[in-house]
This record gives structure tokens, C-alpha cells and sequence, in this order.
């Protein structure tokens, strides 16, 4: 798709090495004629553990990885390669509610079951980084597809990968983008107490600070909180030109519904937290028009394979929305497979869910380069995706559409 010099997607994209490895299926175990025939033999299967918030919320977003890895599963399955390496997948699926507490829970569930051999999880930083000492103590592959805070990779943990960027890249490039592209020069900064609310704000503010703005205040909220009546006149005698929210979308929603209803015409901007319809739906779509969002990645028309993912989306879940990381719990799903595959043909498939094939599934993803729907997949020494794109997005007609110039 080519963008016109008078129109242009407001999106980062860093450069990346060409990668090799083409998309595959997989194949599956013989009694079941959905999954791809019958081979003939016994499948030693093996399990991928899934873990966001499927109630709660957000669980809009959580309910999207699990679709994401789902798909992921199924064209694995239905593929003839896997079934000829001796290896069935299975999906081990639990839900986190998008709690610390809850999610180590879920995470102590899976890796008590022997044939899990990698999790994709979790939604939240601040769920996927307690639960990555599970994950690192049980020697399996953890890789979030929607956790953004740098404390995540920065602990040291081999077993620990993202396929998303991280929150110094999406906060500065919100400060550049309200400040170069808006005109913004006033702001007032909010966040919601979490990891990945106050890593995202500090991060703006400091590019927006850095750039010539004026940060007016910097104010926190609690989850769930409902009423910010108080708060939002305390923001509003301060004629701030936008209110910067890092945190999730109900909470941002919210704001952005009571802060009009007090008279004050100025968007509400966030990062991929408040990237889903749900946003709109909360806030009144008269409400949230003009309000922003910036989003790991490439919108899905100009995802690499964007378009086979949507089409195989809407045949496998026809009443669902895809939601801002499922395409990223695809690509995460994917790595896991294809180290399996690897791990696989090497030592034989009964060896791929025992200590030493769960270490050399985590080597393999390290080394991995694999051509994904969100682009080409590769990790840092850190275990962050070398993929650095963000887009900006705004509310135009109800709905999320990319910001043009």
C-alpha cells in the first residue's frame, strides 16, 4: 500500500533485517479429521500455556490474545509437518483477571502441568513481570505479546520475550506526535498506579517536556476507579491543551466521557491500552471523537500479512472484533511452534517436553528469525523484538482509524 506525501499513516518503523523463515502450519493427531488426517501413528502432545484477562475490564484485549494464540494453534495443528515430526499442540488456556496475584496463580497452573513447554503471557506488565520468576524457576519460554514496560526484559531472565515494543519507544514517540503533529503545548499527565500506566506517562512527559511542552500536572488514579469529577476540575482550571492517560481503557474512557460532560473540548490521549472499540463504546462515540491512541505496530491493512490473518480471523471466530494484539499473540504462538519444530527434529519428539527440550526450546526463540503477519520477528539480547513500529491513531466517526496528516 503506498502513502500519499500529502497523506501519511503517523507511524514508526524501525529497520529490520530481511528474515527467512516462512509462516507454516502444522499437522495433528490422526483421530481427529479436523486437524489435518491421519498419520498413522501416535502424537506425543505437548501443550502452549495462554494467559490474559478473559474476564474483568479489559477483557476485550485479554479475550484477543487468546484468540490470537488460538488460531495460531489450530493452522499449526492442521499443518502435515508437525504430525510428521511426531508432535500434537494443545492449548492450555488461563485466565489472569489482569491481577498480579491471580496471575502467578495461573502461571504456578500451568507449569505444574509437564507438557506445557512455553506460555504465551500476559497482557499487563505488571502481571507478566511476578509471574516471569514462574516461568524462569520452571525453565519454560514466556513471551508477552502485549506487555510493554522495560522492567520485563530487563531482569536478567533468558526464559523472557516480547514481540511487542516497549514503552520508551511508544511514550517518546506520543511526546513527538502531540507536540509536532498536534500543536499540543500544554498537558495535563494522569496514570493508573500500574507499571505499565506510570512507565508509559513518565515516558511521555519527559519527551513532551523534552520537545518544549508545558507538563501542567501529574496526577494518579487507582484501577477501577469510576468517578473523576474531582480530579477533572482540578485539570480544568489549569486550561490544559490535552489530557495524556497511561493506563487502560475503561478508565480512560471514563475520563474522557465525564471531562467533556464538564465542558472541556480537548482529546484524551493514551497508548495501546485504550486501543479497542471498547474505548469508544464507554466513552460515547460523541464523546471520544478527536481522542488519540498510539499502538504497538503497523495497522492491520499494512501488517505484512495483515490480510491472511483477518481472512483466517473471520472464518474461525465470524461474531468476534480483532483487537490490538492478536496478531501479536499469533506471531508469539508461532515462535513457540516453530521452536517446537525445531527442538523436534533434533532430539525426537518425546524429548521436546522434558527439561532439556523446554532449554532448548527458550535457545531456539532466542535465535529465531521468522517472518510473522506483524512483520519479521527477531529478539534482542534482552529479549525485545527488534520491530520498533508505533502508529497513531484518533477517533474519527466512531471507530479507531490511523491518524493522516
Amino acid at each position: 500500500m503506498t502513502i500519499s506525501k500529502r497523506k501519511r499513516f503517523f507511524a514508526l518503523v524501525a529497520v529490520l533485517a530481511v528474515l527467512a523463515m516462512v509462516v507454516t502450519g502444522c499437522g495433528s493427531k490422526s483421530d481427529e479429521a479436523a486437524d489435518g488426517g491421519d498419520t498413522g501413528t501416535e502424537l506425543v502432545e505437548v501443550k502452549i500455556g495462554v494467559s490474559s484477562p478473559f474476564t474483568g475490564d479489559v477483557a476485550a484485549l485479554g479475550l484477543g490474545i487468546k484468540n490470537g494464540a488460538t488460531l495460531a494453534i489450530q493452522e499449526a495443528n492442521a499443518d502435515p509437518e508437525l504430525a510428521e515430526l511426531g508432535i500434537k499442540i494443545s492449548g492450555f488456556y488461563v485466565d489472569d483477571a489482569a491481577d498480579p496475584k491471580t496471575g502467578v496463580n495461573a502461571a504456578n497452573q500451568m507449569v505444574s502441568d509437564s507438557k506445557v513447554v512455553g506460555v504465551v503471557a500476559h497482557l499487563n506488565s505488571g502481571v507478566s513481570i511476578p509471574t516471569s520468576a514462574v516461568y524462569n524457576q520452571a525453565g519454560i519460554v514466556q513471551i508477552s505479546p502485549a506487555s510493554t514496560n522495560p522492567a520485563l526484559t530487563q531482569q536478567g531472565l533468558a526464559n523472557v520475550f516480547r514481540v511487542c515494543t516497549i514503552d520508551t519507544v511508544q511514550g517518546s514517540f506520543a511526546g513527538d506526535f502531540a507536540y509536532d503533529e498536534l500543536g499540543v503545548k500544554k498537558v495535563a499527565v494522569i496514570d493508573d498506579s500500574t507499571p505499565y500506566g506510570e512507565g508509559l506517562a513518565a515516558e511521555f512527559a519527559k519527551q513532551f517536556a523534552a520537545r518544549g511542552g508545558e507538563v501542567l500536572a501529574t496526577e494518579k488514579i487507582q484501577l477501577k476507579d469510576q468517578d473523576f469529577k474531582a480530579l477533572i476540575t482540578k485539570i480544568q482550571g489549569m486550561n490544559p491543551d490535552m489530557i495524556y492517560f497511561g493506563g487502560m481503557y475503561t478508565e480512560a474512557a471514563l475520563i474522557s466521557k465525564q471531562s467533556k460532560e464538564a465542558g472541556m473540548s480537548i482529546p484524551v490521549m493514551g497508548g495501546d491500552g485504550l486501543y479497542t472499540q471498547q474505548y469508544i463504546d464507554i466513552a460515547g462515540a460523541a464523546n471520544a471523537e478527536g481522542d488519540f491512541a498510539t499502538s504497538v505496530g503497523l495497522p492491520l491493512d499494512l501488517q505484512p500479512k495483515g490480510q491472511d490473518f483477518k481472512a483466517a480471523f473471520e472464518a474461525a471466530f465470524p461474531d468476534q472484533t480483532i483487537e490490538a494484539y492478536d496478531t501479536y499473540a499469533y506471531d508469539a504462538t508461532m515462535v513457540i511452534v516453530e521452536a517446537i519444530k525445531t527442538v523436534a527434529a533434533e532430539m525426537g519428539a518425546d524429548k521436546v517436553a522434558t527439561p532439556a527440550g523446554k532449554q532448548a526450546i527458550i535457545d531456539a526463540v532466542a535465535a529465531i528469525k521468522y517472518a510473522g503477519v506483524t512483520g519479521d520477528v527477531a529478539f534482542d539480547a534482552n529479549g525485545d523484538t527488534t520491530n520498533k513500529a508505533i502508529t497513531a491513531y484518533v477517533v474519527k466517526g466512531g471507530a479507531f482509524v490511523p491518524y493522516e496528516q
